[in-house]
């Protein structure tokens, strides 16, 4: 059995994998599925200073203090390059790296880099997509029930993970077992990026017919992928 560990994206919290944990559990595996500093019920501690690197820090002092071996980490959109900076900290307990549907941005790359999104409510702290636009844009692919269900627990992202550069400076000199997994319907952060990671990479190629949010409508599929790579 593993251990998993599975991130989110923006504007999410561990919540977002419910349906994969409940598959994941049920086999056996370990599973954690934590909220990102500032993000969903943690959104109370938001301060300025929190960036990808922070989230990364966190989730390797996760692994260390669970004691998790081997682990399969596992990012989805913003949360992939969650995951390149909390292997980059975290080296020897990563068994193997998983991006579904993720960015894995580069040393010096920033999302607007590569994904060009409407404009943002903003504030010094946070920023996201209205109400209204995450309803008719970014869970448009989802089920009414769904969708509503997310709707209720959509909150904005802190600003410095969304804007500033991230900082890997030796995560893609490095080797890793990985699997890359492409939503050919989601229109970020699109098929060319995550080619571009799993050549770099030398990652197992997936693609599953379905939207950005594959763990909640490809659960079953998706949940076999973290497990068999």
């Amino acid at each position: 059995m593993a251990a998993i560990v599975l991130i989110h994206g923006a504007y999410q919290g561990g919540w977002i994998w419910q349906r994969v944990v409940r598959r994941l559990t049920a086999d056996g595996h370990t599973v954690f599925a934590p909220s990102l500093d500032g993000c969903a019920e943690r959104r109370h501690a938001l301060r300025p200073g929190i960036t990808t690197e922070t989230h990364g820090a966190e989730i390797a002092e996760l692994l260390f203090f669970e004691d998790l071996q081997n682990v399969v980490l596992v990012g989805t959109s913003s949360g992939g390059m969650v995951v390149c900076s909390a292997a980059e900290q975290a080296r020897e307990r990563i068994g193997r790296l998983v991006f579904a549907d993720a960015l894995a941005l580069f040393d010096g790359e920033s999302i607007p880099d590569i994904v060009k999104r409407p404009t943002a409510v903003t504030t010094d702290l946070t920023t996201g997509p209205s109400r209204e636009d995450a309803a008719g844009r970014m869970f448009a692919s989802l089920d009414d029930a769904t969708k509503a269900w997310a709707l209720e627990r959509y909150t904005p992202q802190p600003v410095a993970a969304m804007r500033d550069k991230v900082k890997l400076p030796s995560f893609w000199q490095q080797k890793w077992p990985a699997t890359v997994v492409w939503c050919r319907q989601a229109v970020n952060p699109g098929e060319a990026h995550q080619r571009r990671a799993a050549d770099r990479l030398g990652a197992k190629w997936h693609e599953l017919d379905t939207g950005h949010y594959p763990m909640v409508t490809a659960a079953d599929e998706l949940s076999r992928l973290i497990v068999e790579g």
